[in-house]
């Protein structure tokens, strides 16, 4: 007389017969469902991180003269200096107080490719 034990699979959530063939009783219900426990117990996931789109419309690009410090959207050269501003990132106006604001400045941890 044998005795058939069933037992959920703590990935999936599917009971099967965990009695194997080998005396050793199954923990998983498939080679899947194994792989996926492992790679969840040895590698945590990570931080969600925001990325933003490789390009964007010259329009929607804040940058920020180098001298004053005055920030321009869509505009690449500052009027009062005469020089070329450095791109800070996309970013568009605020809503408040209508300057130019960058999504790097709202979002510490976002990531630009």
């Amino acid at each position: 007389m044998t005795i058939q034990s069933t037992r959920s699979c703590p990935a999936c959530g599917l009971t099967f017969n965990c009695d194997g063939q080998s005396g050793r009783k199954r923990l998983w219900c498939s080679a899947a469902c194994r792989q996926r426990g492992y790679r969840l117990r040895n590698h945590p996931p990570a931080d969600p991180v925001m990325v933003l789109p490789k390009r964007t419309l010259k329009s929607e690009v804040v940058y920020e003269c180098p001298e004053c410090e005055a920030r321009y959207l869509g505009i690449q050269r500052c009027d009062e200096c005469n020089v070329f501003a450095r791109r800070v990132g996309p970013g568009g106006p605020c809503p408040h107080c209508d300057e130019p604001v960058a999504v790097a400045d709202l979002i510490p941890g976002a990531i630009l490719r």
